[in-house]
C-alpha cells in the first residue's frame, strides 16, 4: 500500500480549486494525475481505430484496449474477458440487459422484482420492459434504514419471478446489501439477479463469482476513470444466447444483403468505434486502486464517514437518512435540515466552496417511500480528509442562521 496515493496532491483539480471541498463522489469521482496522463498518452501516441487496422498504430490501440478488458476481468474476478462488455456507463449496461436479455426472455404475466431503493437507471429499464411485454413489475420494500431481509425477498419471489434487480450499495443509504445471500435465494427460485455495482466497485473488493450474480454493472467515472466508459459483466452462458443490443460495425462476423452473423463475445455487444481512450483510463484507474489497496480505501472512508456522522448528529435540526450506525453508510450521508430546502442547503454550501448533492438523486420512488420530497447528500472518497469534514460541518451548522432562523 502506498499511503501517498491517498493525498489530494495526486488530483490536479485541487490545484486549480485550492479551497474546494468536494463531497459529491457518489455522482462522480475526481481523476488522479496518472489517469489523466495515461489517457493523454493514448491520444498522443496510440490513437487509431482498434481492431480495424493491420498497421502498427492500430495494433497498439487494439493491445491497449484488450489490456484494459483483461484488467477489468481480473479486478472483478470474472472467469473470462468474454464476460466483460465495455459500455458508456452503468446506465447503458443495465439497459443492455433489459433490451437484450429482457426482450428475449420476458413474456406476458412474468414478474420482475426491483428493490424500491434503486437508482432510476436500474428501475426505468425494467418499467419499460414490463409495459412492453405485459409483465408484472413488483417492488421489494426496505425499512426506513434501507434494510432488506432475506425473509422479505423470499416472500416477494414467486414461480413467475424471472429477474431481481438491486444495487450492492444504495446511493441514498450507503448500506451494503447481502448480494451473495440474495443471489442464492434467487437462483434457488430460478430467478436471475442483476446487481448495480456503481457505488460498490469503487470502494470495496467485488468478486462476481463469489457473489454469484448473473449481471453486474458499473461506471468508470465513479472510480477515478474518465466519463463515457462503463462495464457490464454477464455470465458467459447468458451473454452467448442474448441478441445484440446495437448493430453496425465491428459487432459482425459476416454480412450479406439479406442478413448477418454476429461476432463472438464480447464484440457482439460493442458496435461501432469503441471508447479506447476511456478504456485505457479505466485500466489506469484500476492500477491506481490496486496500488493503493482496498484496505486503505475502506479504512480512510470509514474513518471520515464516522467523523462526519457523529458531528452531524450533534447539530440540531439535522436528520441523517438511514441507519444509526455510521459503519452502515459506506461514505454516503443523505440528510435533511428542518426548515431548509435541500437545494438551499447545496447553494449555501457552494457559497463556501463545499460541493454536495441535492435533490432526489435519481431515486424518487425511494424518497416517496421514506416520506421525504428530497434530500441533500455528502459522499466521500479516500482523497477527502479531516479538514474537508471540518469545513462541511461548519457550513452545515450555520445553515439555519443564514436562512434567518437565528439558530
Amino acid at each position: 500500500m502506498n499511503e501517498a496515493l491517498l493525498s489530494k496532491a495526486n488530483f490536479p483539480v485541487f490545484e486549480v480549486y485550492k479551497n474546494l471541498v468536494y463531497l459529491d463522489n457518489s455522482a462522480t469521482q475526481q481523476k488522479p494525475r496518472s489517469v489523466i496522463e495515461r489517457v493523454d498518452r493514448y491520444y498522443r501516441e496510440e490513437n487509431a481505430n482498434p481492431m480495424r487496422g493491420l498497421y502498427g498504430l492500430s495494433v497498439s490501440a487494439t493491445e491497449a484496449y484488450d489490456s484494459a478488458r483483461e484488467a477489468v476481468c481480473k479486478f472483478i474476478g470474472a472467469d473470462s474477458t468474454r464476460e466483460i462488455i465495455f459500455t458508456r456507463n452503468a446506465t447503458e449496461s443495465l439497459n443492455l440487459v433489459a433490451y437484450s436479455w429482457g426482450r428475449a426472455n420476458i413474456s406476458e404475466g412474468d414478474e420482475l422484482l426491483v428493490a424500491i431503493s434503486e437508482h432510476h437507471s436500474d428501475l426505468l429499464p425494467w418499467q419499460i420492459l414490463a409495459k412492453e411485454k405485459g409483465a408484472v413489475l413488483k417492488y421489494l420494500e426496505c425499512d426506513q434504514t434501507g434494510l432488506y431481509t432475506a425473509e422479505a425477498l423470499r416472500a416477494a419471489l414467486s414461480e413467475k419471478t424471472k429477474l431481481f434487480a438491486i444495487a450492492q450499495i444504495s446511493n441514498i443509504f450507503g448500506r451494503l446489501n447481502p448480494i451473495k445471500e440474495f443471489a442464492e435465494i434467487c437462483h434457488a427460485n430460478g430467478t436471475l439477479i442483476v446487481c448495480d455495482g456503481a457505488q460498490s466497485v469503487p470502494h470495496i473488493p467485488v468478486d462476481v463469482k463469489d457473489l454469484g450474480v448473473d449481471f453486474l454493472a458499473f461506471s468508470g467515472h465513479k472510480m477515478l476513470a474518465p466519463m463515457g466508459i462503463g462495464v457490464l459483466y454477464g455470465r458467459e452462458e447468458l451473454l452467448e444466447k442474448m441478441p445484440p443490443f446495437l448493430s453496425g460495425g465491428e459487432m459482425i462476423e459476416y454480412v450479406t444483403l439479406c442478413g448477418a452473423t454476429y461476432a463472438e463475445l464480447p464484440h457482439k455487444f460493442e458496435a461501432g468505434t469503441v471508447n479506447a481512450g476511456g478504456a485505457v483510463g479505466l485500466h489506469a484507474a484500476i492500477d491506481y486502486i490496486g496500488e493503493l489497496g482496498f484496505e486503505a480505501i475502506e479504512k480512510r472512508e470509514n474513518e471520515l464517514t464516522a467523523l462526519a456522522f457523529e458531528q452531524m448528529k450533534q447539530i440540531p435540526y439535522v436528520h441523517i437518512i438511514g441507519a444509526d450506525d455510521p459503519a452502515e453508510h459506506h461514505g454516503i450521508l443523505a440528510f435533511t435540515v428542518e426548515g431548509v430546502h435541500p437545494h438551499d442547503i447545496a447553494a449555501l454550501m457552494d457559497s463556501q466552496d463545499v460541493a454536495i448533492r441535492a435533490g432526489h438523486h435519481c431515486a424518487q420512488p425511494l424518497h416517496r417511500h421514506l416520506g421525504v420530497q428530497s434530500t441533500a447528500r455528502a459522499s466521500l472518497a479516500f482523497y477527502n480528509d479531516e479538514q474537508d469534514i471540518e469545513r462541511f460541518i461548519t457550513a452545515l451548522g450555520d445553515l439555519r442562521r443564514r436562512m434567518g432562523y437565528g439558530t
